[in-house]
């Protein structure tokens, strides 16, 4: 049977959009299918193109992107917004705000799946090859990518269905091992076909540089989370801990990946257009490094053409999500308008600075934004804003900036040539693997072994912010990841994976916040405790999309925790809000 491939332009490139709805058995007339597509390398690379489009496509609805979730599900974040914002609350509390919430992402991750599959069986249609090493690139992205986006399905739901053909199929969930023995497998193959080309070859892309990294933050939470020793592979091997170690020792040593010379110049707010009118950058000297540095090793790349078309997102709405409410110029360099979810919790500001270990970290104020100290004169929304700490995090705030003709631009991307606009302007990068976290993990998994300009991973991150070399302990990295990652995806399955998930509780509840015009205190719903509800849910994993499990007729079951009502999340539950 031939299938049709539509065609269409996205991005830069021409993206497959694919699905099982796509899919004809027909004559092949002017459209491509598997029988003349792919037939050449160009052919190739926009198939590959295709399977990346997705993570754009899934930012179209942030409350279910998995970078937002796994944001608002950790600590170091409340839900804030306002009393409409139940999204982002509902995450924040592990409840469920809409039947079908995360039926966008399971959507668009299944697209993702469908089209790795499709460039896994039809790779060999391509006759002629510029060179093997071009051949195995691509083919070692459609691994990565299939692995990925995997691993975020099994990180959100645990077990799903294990699609790994083009066939049409009603599948029932796979077994946990099942699926990351799958993952572990693919992450394998594109560590052991993807040229070895060091930075900044294949840059935008997945590299085995990146899929050395992914694998060890796999092996990490599978052999965290559920005690084990070992990662499985599909053929009945398994991973080792010494050989993710020495992946990511090759990685660390070959890959050409470093660390930037100041963690601040990673972030849109040292951007020139910026910085040289906000005090903070000018002051220390700050010099963005752009999206495209050498240490951002995967990322989710956004258009400077923004675009609300479905399946076309280009600009970064999480960004938006995260912005404030009723921005106003005095909210600079913060001034690009949003929905003020994710305000930072106090007990992060206040742990970092009482630690000795962290005594004058730059990172703290790099990151963080208290607004009483550095936007004073913006007054807020407060007729709107719910669990406000006058904290925000800086990393994926947006940013305006002023042209020489004075006038305040909405976002700093329209002098790279994107849009005035608060929303469509906003084309930061999301990162999800940077090479700071390579070497912490490489600290985890050695004790702190001499790996990078002889120090280990834990100590050159610390370094980097001039703080002085520390003791390995396992202590050590757990503070380290929560400064030096703090909001980028990585904290809330780090506690999961270390059984510490009590934190959330102990650093959220109590936090001083403001609701509206009133003070008071973060609290969970007192008939639903946070760690109530984590048990009940096996440890964190969310809702399956209702729609699913009906269209399934009986094959696909719903996840522990989600069938009672007490699990719905609706606007008016806030409990400092009760009527």
């Amino acid at each position: 049977m031939k299938k049709i491939l539509y065609i269409a332009t996205a991005l830069l490139s021409v993206a497959i959009i694919s699905g099982c709805d796509n899919f004809l058995d027909t004559q092949s007339l002017t459209k491509k299918d598997t029988s003349n597509f792919p037939i050449n390398e160009t052919d190739a690379e926009q198939m590959i193109a295709g399977i990346y489009t997705i993570m754009n496509n899934n930012i179209e609805d942030p409350e279910c992107d998995p970078f937002f979730v796994f944001e608002m599900a950790g600590d170091d974040r409340l839900g804030g917004g306002s009393q409409s914002n139940i999204g982002s609350q509902s995450c924040d509390r592990l409840m469920n705000d809409i039947t079908d919430k995360f039926k966008p992402f399971w959507k668009a991750r299944y697209a993702g799946i469908f089209r790795a599959n499709n460039a896994i069986e039809t790779m060999d249609n391509v006759q002629v090859w510029s060179s093997e090493s071009k051949k195995n690139q691509l083919l070692g992205e459609a691994y990565f990518l299939r692995a990925f986006y995997y691993f975020n399905f099994a990180q959100i739901f645990q077990n799903v269905p294990l699609v790994l053909t083009t066939e049409a199929v009603n599948l029932p969930k796979a077994g946990t091992d099942e699926i990351y023995a799958r993952i572990a497998s693919d992450l394998k193959t594109a560590i052991t076909i993807m040229p070895s080309d060091k930075y900044p070859a294949n840059e935008g892309h997945a590299t085995k540089w990146a899929a050395e990294g992914l694998m060890a933050r796999v092996w990490l939470f599978y052999t965290g989370f559920y005690g084990k020793q070992s990662l499985p592979l599909s053929d009945g091997g398994s991973v080792s801990k010494s050989e993710v170690a020495s992946w990511l020792e090759d990685c660390i040593k070959n890959s050409g990946f470093e660390l930037v010379s100041d963690q601040r110049n990673l972030w849109p707010y040292t951007n020139p257009f910026t910085a040289k009118d906000y005090p903070y950058a000018v002051e220390n000297g700050l010099v963005w490094e752009t999206d495209e540095n050498p240490e951002s090793m995967f990322a989710v790349k956004m258009s400077n053409i923004g675009s609300f078309t479905a399946g076309m997102q280009r600009h970064n709405r999480i960004v938006e999500y995260f912005g404030i409410r009723s921005s106003t110029a005095d909210a600079f360099p913060f001034t690009p308008q949003g929905y003020s979810n994710g305000p930072v919790c106090t007990a992060l500001w206040e742990d970092w600075a009482a630690d000795p270990d962290y005594a004058g970290d730059y990172r703290r104020v790099g990151s963080i934004c208290k607004r009483a100290d550095e936007i004073p004169g913006y007054p807020g929304d407060i007729k709107k804003e719910v669990e406000n700490t006058d904290l925000l995090a800086k990393k994926y705030l947006g940013c305006g900036a002023y042209g020489d003709d004075g006038i305040l631009y909405l976002s700093y991307g329209y002098f790279y040539g994107s849009e005035n606009n608060r929303q469509t302007g906003l084309t930061q990068s999301l990162v999800w693997l940077r090479f700071a976290d390579v070497l912490l993990m490489h600290s985890e998994l050695t004790d702190g072994a001499v790996v990078y300009n002889g120090k280990s991973g834990l100590n050159a991150v610390r370094n980097r912010a001039n703080l002085p070399d520390v003791s390995y302990s396992l202590d050590a990295i757990k503070k380290e990841r929560r400064y030096e990652l703090c909001f980028e995806a990585v904290r809330w399955n780090d506690l999961r994976r270390w059984g510490d998930v009590a934190e959330i509780v102990k650093n959220q509840e109590g936090n001083p916040i403001k609701n509206e015009k009133n003070t008071g205190v973060y609290e969970f719903q007192s008939n639903h405790q946070f760690m109530d509800r984590y048990k009940a849910t096996g440890g964190g994993f969310f809702k399956i999309p209702e729609s699913q499990v009906v269209l399934s007729e009986g094959v696909l079951e719903q996840n522990p925790g989600w069938e009672p009502a007490e699990s719905n999340f609706a606007k008016g539950d806030l409990p400092y809000f009760k009527k």
